[in-house]
């Protein structure tokens, strides 16, 4: 959350015709044309095959304090998180929230989790996270913001980490929830970019939907706008995917979010790409398939993978 998507980053790659690009410059700024790395950037290896990175990579801060907070709603964590990038500014560095179902999974079928906030169960949980430089600072500046968020009415329960390992005791828990649902049973995931009032709207459509035939859970990073949308079942069944597909792109599609937030497009979502790049911008879509055909006019590299099939046999 803190140092954003990329970094700053600087790359080799090798086109298909065996061109190599030297884009490994170590100049800060460089106005001069086209930034052409970010072609490469996600592109999952079908523009070039990127022989060499470069990332600038921020100093590790010595000061790190992390809380685990319990929340009455949705609402709530969206407020909370306003409030947070107001009061923390430059110290806050993670902000996560988790809702019951997906709490509850960790709690049964994680090894060591254990309830940070015994013995209540509650509706929503946040992680909060903040590094900086000044330990008292930070610590003062966490302390303060957690005592307005619970007279406000937006905090519930909260405790903050006293040391290194009930700070990863915390992390644990936001952490092991993917092992936990696949422990759980067969699980459907989906990796999504919601607009944060809008994001938990979609688990609770998903469980009206699918009904006591499947456990929906909601959690994620939410300041970033990223939903992981986890339905776990008994076992795969062709019925319950039906239920499930094309709903969650349509939905997603009709609030202007992203199939994929972070797992990349690949072979699985090549033909759903448009449900991320709408109709009004499907001229996206295209110059996409434009750039690759020049870049890779044989569709040697990486075939099958981004574009949806039509586009890149005809590219």
């Amino acid at each position: 959350m803190a140092n954003g998507r990329f970094g700053d980053i600087c790359l080799e790659a090798v086109l298909a015709n065996g061109t190599v690009l030297d884009m490994l410059g170590t100049l800060r700024k460089d106005n001069t044309g086209y930034d052409l790395k970010h072609l490469f950037i996600g592109s999952e290896g079908s523009l070039g095959v990127v022989t060499k990175v470069s990332i600038l990579t921020p100093p590790k801060l010595s000061s790190v304090n992390v809380a685990f907070l319990a929340c009455k709603d949705y609402l709530s964590c969206q407020k909370l998180l306003l409030e947070a990038k107001k009061k923390l500014g430059e110290i806050l560095s993670a902000f996560e929230f988790i809702d019951n179902q997906s709490f509850n999974v960790v709690l049964n079928h994680l090894e060591g989790a254990r309830n940070p906030l015994p013995p209540s169960m509650h509706n929503f949980y946040v992680l909060i996270e903040t590094t900086g430089s000044d330990e008292s600072y930070d610590k003062e500046k966490l302390e303060a913001f957690l005592l307005h968020s619970m007279e406000g009415g937006l905090v519930s329960d909260g405790v903050l980490a006293q040391d290194i390992n009930q700070a990863s005791s915390f992390w644990h828990i936001r952490e092991g929830i993917p092992e936990s649902i696949m422990k759980a049973g067969a699980v459907y995931k989906y990796d999504l970019s919601i607009p944060v009032e809008k994001m938990y709207d979609l688990v609770e459509e998903m469980r009206v939907r699918l009904g006591h035939s499947a456990k929906v859970m909601g959690y994620g990073h939410l300041g970033d706008s990223n939903l992981h949308l986890n339905i776990s079942t008994p076992q795969y069944d062709d019925a319950i995917l039906a239920q499930i597909e094309p709903f969650v792109y349509e939905w997603t599609s009709k609030h202007r979010g992203s199939i994929s937030a972070e797992h990349g497009v690949g072979l699985m979502k090549a033909n759903k790409i448009h449900y991320s790049k709408s109709a009004e911008t499907a001229s996206l879509v295209q110059l996409m398939a434009s750039i690759k055909k020049l870049l890779d006019p044989n569709g040697i590299l990486n075939p099958y993978k981004v574009l949806p099939g039509s586009l890149a046999s005809s590219s």
